[in-house]
């Protein structure tokens, strides 16, 4: 069988008008991510069939990789190694790459390339240890957008090798070493490829976008309702994906029940839980030069600039301000819901059809429950000879534990409990924990949340060094990158973890974003997480918790230490969790 290389073809410098949508430059690794997307083409071309969807054009976007040996041609020929493993900031990494030579080979066909395309570019990371199946560093690696419309070749030319330079600089960002730390890697080990993608998308005016992007995952870890956890789960919303991998406002549903809305209290708690911003490539005015921002090329806007394009007329419901009905679609006044509706419960476009077939035939081919990211466009109804697109950009295997564990009523109503929920995420049982890091609920405003992660993140660099793993409590959506819904850690800030509790607040109620890449990191290394709102019957102790020996107290955390371990219990098919004070360690 050949090797996943053997499977790309030579770079074609006529890029759209390749017979290959999957290209290479270089002789070294595409890199995980690479591979994956090769996976997923082979899947396409073999099992999918189209005929069966008519309206949709279903493809893996063009893509071009320059593989590993170019990173390390680049690394020596500069002398970063110094750098980039030092302890220096993220900022002064990537100045440093930024003012350093891509190799001499490489660049005609990069300036080729630019000149074949004139639409936005997503330079993505592809490294040797991305998507790997127990270690899978989604979201860990930078990726940078460029419009690549401006008027010369040598503009666009330059922009792209800025992106590339800063995705190479990303390997070494502190993320990235934190990350791997928590591994058995080493960063001085991981290699970098490059893909270049054409991004999925319409331009209106100055921004270029999907109506629609979304994460669909075979496995759901907080099914509800009549919802089972083999039925999986998608997240949606409108533009860039950056909405939901960031862990931002997003729609839920189960593929095995579309019409099924998540359990909203009334329309005016839908409205005040719906997305209301959206990220695109701003193709307009050329932003101040910044290198070394990731977002450089990226914009927010409202959605009602979405609107305004006609872009929501498959993605949203309206509400009407007299008679507090909901409408489907757009035409009508009113506050706009992103909810899908006309696209899940009409059905004119088997949208979801479409994804529980590709959650199936990915599933079967990794032979794991799995993830897939993807992106569409509609057409306008004007053009009928021009199909639907829907961009299939990721497939990664999911972790899912089959370990058998039970828990009891009697134990989860035990006075002998710390913690119990009837949400969480994981399966199995640790019992090494003696410290508790948890967000002084006296204390807690959500203008504070930033404030929060950088007290966190030194209590974790310490207890990371003396290698004790720890529990972390606190309020909101952990991961979030709106410090409004949430605490913005990432990875790098909580690498020592081994067990997460979200406990919401009245003005803090905030569901997980399973699609996000916090979530999916969360999965991988077997990371429990707890969630407990506070209308439910279960509560956390906080009396006891604040009766325990005192290691520090900052403004917003405080950290405690016990003398016994703590045992923490989860059971995935129940979707039941435990924590038990010390007293009582029963396995079950």
């Amino acid at each position: 069988m050949p090797s996943p290389k053997d499977k790309f073809s030579a770079f074609n410098r006529f890029f759209f008008d390749s017979s290959h949508p999957a290209t290479f430059i270089g002789t070294g690794s595409s890199g995980g991510k690479a591979q994956s997307l090769q996976r997923t083409n082979e899947i396409l071309a073999s099992q999918f069939n189209n005929a069966d969807f008519p309206q949709i054009k279903v493809n893996i976007p063009t893509f071009t990789v320059i593989r590993t040996d170019i990173f390390d041609a680049f690394m020596k020929s500069n002398n970063l190694y110094e750098i980039s493993l030092s302890q220096q900031s993220d900022e002064r990494i990537s100045h440093a790459f930024q003012k350093a030579d891509l190799p001499f080979n490489i660049l005609g066909d990069l300036r080729a390339l630019v000149n074949e395309v004139h639409t936005p570019l997503a330079v993505r990371s592809s490294s040797l240890l991305e998507d790997a199946m127990y270690e899978p560093f989604a979201g860990i690696y930078g990726t940078k957008m460029t419009p690549n419309n401006q008027p010369d070749a040598d503009t666009r030319f330059r922009k792209l090798v800025e992106a590339i330079k800063f995705v190479y600089a990303s390997t070494f960002f502190r993320t990235a070493k934190n990350y791997i730390s928590a591994t058995r890697h080493r960063i001085e080990d991981e290699k970098m490829a490059v893909i270049i993608q054409e991004v999925v998308g319409q331009r209106h005016e100055n921004n270029f976008y999907p109506q629609l992007s979304g994460v669909a995952r075979s496995y759901n870890f907080y099914s509800t309702g009549r919802a089972l956890p083999k039925d999986g789960v998608v997240n949606l919303a409108l533009g860039m994906g950056k909405t939901i991998v960031d862990g931002g406002v997003v729609w839920s549903y189960s593929p095995a029940y579309p019409n099924i809305s998540p359990p909203f209290a009334s329309y005016n708690d839908m409205l005040k839980n719906t997305q209301i911003e959206f990220w695109t490539v701003n193709v307009g005015k050329p932003p101040g030069y910044d290198p070394i921002n990731e977002t450089e090329f990226m914009k927010q806007e409202n959605i009602a600039v979405a609107d305004k394009d006609g872009s929501l007329a498959h993605i949203a419901s309206t509400l009407d301000n007299y008679s507090g009905r909901l409408s489907m679609g757009t035409g009508v006044r009113g506050a706009r819901i992103l909810n899908f509706a006309p696209l899940l419960q009409l059905d004119e476009i088997p949208f979801n059809t479409l994804i529980k077939t590709l959650l199936s035939l990915c599933e079967k081919s990794l032979n794991a429950p799995v993830e897939i990211e993807f992106a569409m466009t509609f057409n306008s109804g004007k053009q009928a000879c021009i199909k639907h697109r829907f961009g299939f950009l990721q497939v990664r295997p999911m972790v899912v534990s089959s370990e058998k564990i039970e828990i009891t009523h009697e134990e989860m109503t035990s006075p002998d409990i710390l913690i119990a929920a009837t949400d969480t995420l994981g399966n199995g049982v640790q019992d090494n924990i003696h410290d508790v890091l948890f967000v002084i609920p006296e204390n807690f405003e959500a203008k504070y949340t930033t404030q929060i992660v950088t007290e966190i993140d030194r209590i974790n660099k310490r207890l990371v060094a003396e290698n004790r793993p720890y529990l972390l409590i606190g309020f909101g959506r952990w991961g979030s990158s709106d410090p409004w819904l949430g605490i913005p850690v990432n990875w790098s800030n909580v690498s020592g973890v081994k067990a997460i509790v979200e406990s919401t607040l009245e003005k803090m109620n905030v569901e997980l974003s399973q699609g996000s890449h916090f979530f999916h990191n969360l999965t991988s290394f077997g990371v429990f997480y707890f969630s407990v709102p506070f209308t439910g019957m279960h509560k956390i102790d906080w009396n006891w918790l604040q009766r325990q020996n005192t290691v520090e107290k900052t403004r917003h955390i405080h950290h405690v230490r016990i003398p016994s371990p703590l045992v923490i219990k989860v059971d995935g098919r129940s979707r039941r969790g435990i924590i038990l004070k010390p007293e009582i360690k029963s396995h079950g």
